[in-house]
Order: C-alpha cells, then structure tokens, then sequence
C-alpha cells in the first residue's frame, strides 16, 4: 500500500488498531503500537525500528524500548488476532474444497552471529546454505480468503546447547530447540484452544516426512494432505515390507493416471496426471499419491489419511499450499516480516506479531482497494490468490506419442506427450 492509500483508509485504520489498543496498557505505548503499524505499512524500503522512527518523529531509542523492553502483551494481541480471524471464516461463503490449514516456513539471510536464531543452515529464500534465520507459520486458505494465522521463530540445538548466548539475547529458559514439525503442532494446538479450525492441513515434504506428525494428526482425526519425498517409506499391505514411495507408484504409473486440471485466475491452468494406491506407514493406513506435471513431467508424491477422499478432492488440497508462498510475498514486500534488525528474542517476537496484526488489515482492505468488498472489514488475511479447481480433463487423444523424459530433464509445453492415456471420465465432485 502506498502511504496515500493508508492516509486515505483513515479512520478504517485507527479502528482496526484499536480492536488492539487493551494489549498495550498505557496511552503512550499504544501511540508507539500506531507509529509502527502505520511504518509497517508505508513504502519505506526497510522496515525496521530505525526508518520507521525517523519517519514518524520518533525517537530511534523509544521506538527501540517499545519493542524490546516496554510492558505490554503481544501474546494477547496474537491470541485477539487469531480470535477474530474465527469470527471472518465463519462469515465467508461455503469452499468446496474446505477450510484449509497451511503449515510452511520462511527463512532471512543475516549476517553476523548476534540476532536470535542465527546459524548456517537452509535458507529457502536464497535457495541454499547460508547464515540466518528461519521461522515456522501457519497460514489458511479459504476461498479468496487467505490469511497468516502464527509466526515462532525455529531455534537451531546449537543454540540450545549454549545457554550463555541465549541468555545474552533474552531467550527465556524455558525456550529452547524443538524440531519444526513439533513447533506446527504446538501452534496447532494454540489454534485450536482459540477457535481456530480445519477441515484439512496441507504441508510440504519436510513436515510430510516425519511420521510421528502424520500419527498425532490421524489420532486428533485432522484430515492432511503432505507431501514426501521419493523414498519416503511405505508398505503396500499392513505388516509387509516398506519401499519407496517412488517404487510402489513409479512416475510411469502417475503418466497412466487419471487427468486433472488445476485452473488459477492469474496464470494457465495446469494440467497433472495422478494416481492413488492405499500404504501402510508404521501400522497405519494412508493413501499414497504420485502426480506428474503434463507439461514440465515433475513429479509430486502425496501422503493423506483421507483414505476415502476422492482423488480430485486430494489434488485440490494438496496444491492449496502455494497459498502461502504468495502470503510470505506480500508479508515481507507489504508489512515488513523479515525486517527486523535487533539482538534481543522479545523485539523479534513482537516484530513477527505486529507483522501478522497488519497483515490483517493489508487483506480486507486490499480487497476493499480493488473493489472487491469482503465479508468482515476487520478480518485477518493476505489478498487473495488464484484458488486451485481440481477436475477432471478429457483425456488426450491417443495415438503415437513419445513418452515423456524424467522429472530431472523437463519435457516443454510443446513436446509430445506419453503415448499412455486414460479413457474420459465425468468431472468429479470436489
């Protein structure tokens, strides 16, 4: 948003701030709470305490105080967030698809060794191994309605095992590494105490992976759909022998398999080709899912306890989670997320809350910009993206086809296709 179009929302502002003014106690903190929402809105390039205090008159040191050290309750904030976020799902028209929960991470390269978190490890916004932080989220996709529910950040064993250094940024004791998975589910957990419910979590390999994730989901009947990687480890009948999931369903198997298009408002629909076949992990039943790409031939493989779910219903759950690669998109370019330059735990903690409250006002009224009016003025949310519609494709038509090259050498939009097809079949019920 530029800063004529906060200046134009007005008094939609204030009152959106004010839904929060009972967290910050004393007039004078809830100013400094103003002053860094209306920053973390605003085009300035970096949003951090120092800009954002020079823009607003404020002294850097103060605005400095209002993050780390001055009394007020960002836990009751995220809490009052997540709260009102129930209040606009329930308002939202009926999703074929559902409501659905998306449990991902986002990293922020930082240099140095002084910001809480920081260490050498995958950092998926430069795509390798580098020095900085990263953070787990949990967002929900509803419709049009997408929002940034939870933000904690990841702090590596290394950490854990040196104390000193985290007492020296403020990292309370009682706080320390726990495996990514296990910070979703205790998110999950907050989520539901406030609330907050899913009719289906969707989560990439490396939370697909961990079976003891899989289990707490299935024993809690919360319906998933994750995605593993190509040797994550199945049986194909209770008590056999596990395999790969790449050898129980080969990508020559997905190319055989039923065709779905997944239509998106901003670019070409896709087109996947899947199959299912029933696994058990660990003495529990799953559906295992491969699907390959028509046009690029990359192939996906799927875990859900969903057993009886349509397969339609699975791919249209499965491929919500780039939802919320769009919402990390507009967190960082629209309020901020990673901006945050302190050496104290607390200041980045409430940096993160502060980011999900704005982000709250960014959705609706983002929307409200474009015409589009939502629901409820005062919901939490990023703006909409396109919403995957999983259906049925005719099938192509048959005839002498080369057969497409493997996932790691890409077959382009234009190349043949493999010479095996499917008859057509009636559009399934999402």
């Amino acid at each position: 948003m530029t800063d004529q179009e906060i200046a134009g929302l007005g008094s939609a502002f204030a009152g959106y701030l004010g839904r929060y003014r009972e967290c910050f106690g004393q007039a004078r903190i809830a100013a400094h709470f103003d002053n860094y929402g209306r920053g973390l809105l605003s085009e300035l390039p970096r949003k951090s305490v120092e800009p954002i205090a020079l823009a607003c008159g404020t002294a850097v040191r103060t605005l400095q105080e209002f993050l780390t050290t001055a009394d007020w309750q960002h836990e009751s904030a995220r809490e009052q967030l997540q709260r009102r976020c129930v209040e606009v799902l329930d308002g939202l028209p009926d999703d074929p698809v559902g409501t659905v929960g998306v449990i991902d991470e986002t990293s922020c390269a930082k240099k140095g060794d002084r910001t809480p978190g920081v260490q050498r490890q995958y950092l998926g916004c430069v795509g390798k191994i580098d020095n900085g932080i990263v953070t787990v989220h949990i967002g929900v996709a509803k419709g049009r309605f997408q929002a940034l529910l939870d933000a904690e950040l990841y702090l590596p064993a290394g950490w854990d095992a040196d104390r000193t250094r985290c007492q020296d940024v403020g990292i309370p004791d009682e706080v320390g590494y726990r495996a990514k998975w296990r910070i979703a589910l205790d998110q999950l957990i907050r989520l539901g105490a406030r609330g907050v419910r899913f009719d289906w979590l969707v989560f990439d390999e490396g939370y697909g992976s961990k079976v003891p994730f899989l289990e707490v989901l299935s024993l809690v009947h919360q319906r998933f759909v994750g995605e593993v990687p190509v040797n994550f480890a199945v049986a194909v009948r209770e008590g056999g022998v596990s395999q790969r999931a790449d050898a129980v369903l080969t990508a020559h198997a997905a190319r055989a398999g039923r065709r779905f298009r997944l239509a998106r408002r901003t670019v070409r629909a896709a087109v996947w080709r899947a199959t299912g076949q029933p696994v058990w992990v660990d003495g529990r039943e799953y559906t295992l899912v491969a699907a390959i790409n028509e046009s690029t031939a990359e192939v996906k493989y799927f875990v859900t306890n969903a057993t009886t779910a349509p397969l339609s219903r699975v791919l249209a759950v499965a491929f919500r989670r780039a939802t919320i690669e769009h919402t990390f998109r507009v967190a960082k370019s629209e309020a901020g997320l990673t901006h945050y330059e302190g050496r104290q735990w607390v200041g980045l903690v409430r940096h993160l809350v502060l980011t999900l409250v704005v982000l709250g006002f960014v959705s609706v009224h983002t929307d409200r910009l474009r015409g589009e009016k939502p629901a409820d003025h005062d919901g939490a949310g990023v703006p909409g993206v396109e919403r995957p519609v999983c259906g049925h494709v005719p099938a192509a038509t048959t005839g002498s086809r080369r057969e497409a090259r493997r996932g790691r050498d890409p077959v382009p939009p234009t190349a043949e296709r493999d010479r095996t097809t499917s008859p057509p079949e009636a559009a399934a019920s999402m």
